[in-house]
């Protein structure tokens, strides 16, 4: 009987593919690479989006309220959804690593019950509503751990390097686009009173009733629609890669059929073969379940019943210098993330006044008094800036001197910018007559300050996705590892953006606006220290015999 190979067999590696060098153009199982890409993309595309109209949200609530309570309710606001993910993540990892639920289930509750929040924060009437939807969203969100579980587990170590660099490149285009289409979709009524306002296209004789009485709904309803999608291409497109689940029919199987039998009549690659296709493809889905167990070293046949390592011998000495290197990062790349809006929106010291204050070298005050239009260009150049050195130097550095010492030397470049940053409201904000720019100063401060945050993000975020992968012991707890990481990344994350934020207000009294930034550099240099204990592990360091107990390799 001729033989005929499945869509999805045809992505998974195959020895010809060993011989070759790693690049963009042969890494295998791209469609899968794809959706999960996407799944980043929309996931942080509704924490970027609300970033945009947040205080103007919460201030929609209680107009009343004064400006220094709209700030700490939108740090409450904006910190609930990673706070509730230092509780549930490791929960979604070791449910990730269960045969009874799997990484693509987890993915699939996490946006869909995501997108749930969204609607509920759009159609919220107070603050605390809308905390208890963006709690509920973070408490039921394990998407990050999953997908860096699958990515893992779809192409072989080889790729990691590229594979893992399209996870930080979604996050930079939600980055880019999430603030400003969410921008673009507030206020409907007001900003596009021809299609949606009062004897409108839509609108009718009093404009459409529900835009009026939720002015902000219209982002979060995209986010959500953005999510529920990318949840129906997940069921009928992504394939489970835990190995114990391989047999298992998914919801979308029977779609994901019908969508391989369709194409294949299309492309007409079988021919008279077609007629076997149906027979044969129990005996396929097997093959390819096989394939996906080589590529990760197990065998096939051992793969259905491998031992689960118990939790409590997951603390390798190699997992916990990762996780405090990786906590270290996240802290200082979430408290810089709340210290350069706040810095960019501070009031500017005038310049007679900046000139009897300033004492010295650090008694010095006042921001960049940016206006959102500004801001929203300072963190579009921030994004771009990543997505470009990530599309195009990340990969040469990292083959030409190799993956630890792209990250160590990477971390002694956040100090720097950290150093500088405050210095920027030093600068003149107009310019000789020759020159008409007016803050050219300014912005070549800001380019100077961003190149190195930028390029030590660059090389620093995709490489502690990586550590964090091969740091695992098994691979029988590598979501489990993934969901510590989600955890702890959360936790430092949420507490980043508060520490800094009250330093900020601190040093901003006793006229010392650096004094924050100096505070997170020397938290920075910290890191530095600490990423020499840390080695690329190879993800097998324990192995699991048939009687369950553990050993190291030697």
């Amino acid at each position: 009987m001729p033989q005929t190979k499945s869509e999805e067999e045809k992505t998974l590696p195959s020895t010809p593919i060993k011989s070759l060098e790693p690049s963009w153009s042969n890494v295998p199982n791209k469609l899968q690479l794809a959706v999960l890409s996407c799944s980043r993309l929309v996931d942080f595309w509704q924490m970027a989006s609300l970033q945009s109209y947040m205080v103007y949200q919460l201030r929609s609530f209680d107009p009343a309220l004064p400006d220094s309570a709209i700030s700490h309710q939108a740090g409450v606001l904006q910190g609930s959804f990673t706070a509730a993910q230092i509780v549930t993540s490791v929960l979604w990892g070791r449910a990730a690593d269960s045969p009874s639920v799997g990484r693509k289930n987890v993915l699939l509750i996490g946006l869909v019950g995501t997108g749930i929040s969204c609607l509920g924060v759009a159609f919220s009437g107070t603050f605390w509503q809308a905390t208890v939807w963006r709690l509920l969203g973070g408490a039921i969100n394990g998407t990050i751990g999953a997908t860096r579980t699958m990515v893992a587990e779809t192409v072989e170590k080889r790729w990691h390097s590229r594979a893992f660099l399209l996870l930080p490149l979604a996050f930079n285009v939600a980055n880019i686009l999430g603030p400003v289409v969410g921008g673009l979709l507030v206020d409907p009524v007001g900003t596009y009173p021809a299609t949606f306002g009062r004897n409108s296209t839509f609108g009718g004789k009093d404009g459409v009733l529900w835009m009026r009485s939720f002015p902000y709904a219209l982002p979060s309803i995209l986010c959500a629609l953005l999510l529920f999608l990318e949840a129906i291409v997940v069921v009928v497109f992504l394939h489970e890669t835990l190995p114990t689940r391989h047999g298992i029919r998914g919801p979308g199987h029977h779609l994901k059929e019908m969508y391989d039998g369709i194409m294949s009549v299309l492309r007409n690659r079988h021919g008279r073969q077609q007629g076997y296709e149906l027979l044969k493809r129990e005996e396929s889905s097997d093959r390819s379940s096989a394939g996906v167990k080589e590529a990760l070293g197990e065998k096939a046949e051992d793969a259905t019943h491998a031992p689960f390592l118990p939790f409590r011998m997951i603390w390798t000495s190699n997992v916990l210098w990762t996780l405090l290197s990786i906590a270290i990062f996240d802290f200082h790349m979430g408290a810089f993330a709340g210290l350069w809006i706040i810095f960019l929106s501070t009031r500017r010291a005038e310049e007679r006044e900046l000139s009897r204050r300033v004492v010295d070298a650090i008694h010095f005050t006042g921001g960049l008094s940016f206006q959102p239009p500004k801001i929203g260009l300072a963190l579009a150049i921030l994004g771009l800036a990543g997505l470009c050195l990530q599309i195009v130097l990340y990969p040469w550095a990292n083959r030409r001197f190799g993956l630890m010492r792209c990250f160590r030397c990477s971390l002694f470049l956040f100090p720097i910018a950290y150093l500088l940053a405050p210095y920027i409201s030093l600068l003149p904000s107009s310019t000789p007559p020759p020159l008409p720019a007016s803050g050219i100063w300014i912005w070549l401060g800001i380019l100077f300050v961003l190149v190195f945050q930028v390029i030590a993000r660059t090389f620093a975020l995709p490489a502690s996705i990586i550590l964090v992968n091969n740091s695992t012991p098994h691979p029988s707890v590598l979501g489990t590892i993934h969901g510590v990481g989600q955890s702890v990344s959360s936790a430092l994350r949420t507490i980043g953006p508060i520490a800094s934020g009250y330093w900020y207000g601190i040093g901003l009294r006793h006229d010392m606006v650096g004094m924050s930034w100096w505070i997170v550099g020397a938290v920075s240099g910290f890191g530095c220290v600490a990423s020499f204990w840390v080695r690329n592990g190879s993800g097998h360091e324990t192995t699991l015999p048939r009687n369950g107990k553990p050993q190291s390799e030697a």
